[in-house]
């Protein structure tokens, strides 16, 4: 397939009243998107659009990061020093569980989506 083709072949034109065009604007407003094509044409397809707030899982990412720069730092203290505090890996091993904890109810919760 060369490079650049577009799969879409098939153009669909419709009309709507300006009302019934406010209130397409006013659902793609509300789920963050831009692309009429795109939402008219997921609309068309499956009839719904499913919106989900990531912010649970940019706050997991987040507390990953810091995690997981706090064990490099404890590596670096155990391979300068060839001794690590058991207080910092307590305290790794606390924050590792309750992410743990947090994925499992973000899991869950996508699992029971329909």
């Amino acid at each position: 397939m060369k490079a650049g083709h577009n799969k879409k072949s098939v153009q669909v034109e419709f009309v709507m009243s300006e009302q019934e065009a406010e209130l397409v604007k006013g659902r793609m407003a509300e789920l963050g998107i831009t692309n009429l094509s795109a939402y008219l044409r997921k609309m068309a397809v499956d009839g719904y659009i499913i919106h989900l707030d990531m912010s649970d899982i940019q706050e997991m990412i987040r507390l990953l990061r810091i995690c997981s720069n706090n064990l490099n730092q404890y590596t670096r203290r155990a391979n300068d020093t060839g001794s690590i505090y058991a207080a910092d890996m307590d305290d790794l091993r606390t924050r590792l569980d309750s992410l743990w904890d947090g994925m499992d109810k973000l899991l869950r919760g996508f699992a029971n989506i329909s």
